[in-house]
């Protein structure tokens, strides 16, 4: 972790632990010379921050796969502002409200 990471302010978290967790945690903490808050902050990122599929997750992506890219039309539909622009004019037309 940076530096500066333990810089930005902490909320104060209080849980319990079973007796041989909370003993594997004070041996770690004093392997490696740190605080045993650094190694339960550093351990929840590690199992929070992580991406989907290193967790076993399934996203929605991993579920249309197949389907991606399977659509004939000009590639960047969310960025070009023509295609953002016709769809507006076409929108007013059919009465519909502008979208935001």
């Amino acid at each position: 972790m940076p530096i500066g990471y333990y810089l930005a302010p902490m909320e104060l978290v209080s849980f319990k632990l079973p007796a041989g967790l909370r003993q594997r945690l004070v041996a770690e903490a004093r392997r490696r010379r740190l605080p045993q808050a650094a190694i339960i902050r550093e351990a929840l990122e590690s199992a929070l921050m992580t991406g989907p599929q290193r967790r076993g997750e399934i996203t929605c992506a991993d579920l249309a796969g197949d389907l991606i890219g399977s659509v004939v039309g000009p590639p960047d539909l969310s960025t070009n502002k023509r295609y953002l622009e016709d769809a507006i004019v076409t929108d007013a037309k059919r009465g519909a409200k502008r979208r935001r």
